[in-house]
C-alpha cells in the first residue's frame, strides 16, 4: 500500500524535463508580466550617441571604494544623473560583485 506505480514516477518525471526545458529556452509563462519589472533603474534616459566607457572590471580583490571612484571619474560628465550612473555600474562588474 502506498506505493506509486512505476508509469506514474515516470509520467512525474518526464512532465519535469519538459518544464526545465520550457524554462531553458525561455517559454512564454515567465513568473513576471511586464518586461519593465527587470529593469535595474526604471525611467533612465540614455543620452543619444552615450558611449560606456571601458572599465576595469570589479572582481574583489581590489578596495571597492577605489573601484567606485574610478566608476564615477569615468562617468564624470554624467555625474549628475544619479540615474544614469546607476544604470551603467553593472558595466564594471563582473562575477558574484554583479548579483
Amino acid at each position: 500500500m502506498g506505493k506509486v506505480p512505476p508509469a506514474v514516477l515516470e509520467r512525474e518525471k518526464f512532465d519535469h524535463i519538459e518544464e526545465r526545458l520550457r524554462v531553458i529556452e525561455g517559454g512564454r509563462n515567465y513568473a513576471f508580466a511586464d518586461m519593465a519589472e527587470l529593469c535595474l533603474v526604471p525611467d533612465v534616459v540614455i543620452p543619444p550617441k552615450f558611449k560606456v566607457p571601458d572599465f576595469d572590471k570589479y572582481k574583489r580583490t581590489t578596495c571597492p571604494k577605489n573601484q567606485l571612484k574610478m566608476y564615477y571619474r569615468k562617468m564624470g560628465e554624467y555625474t549628475k544623473d544619479e540615474k544614469l550612473l546607476m544604470h551603467f555600474i553593472q558595466e564594471s562588474l563582473t562575477g558574484a560583485t554583479i548579483t
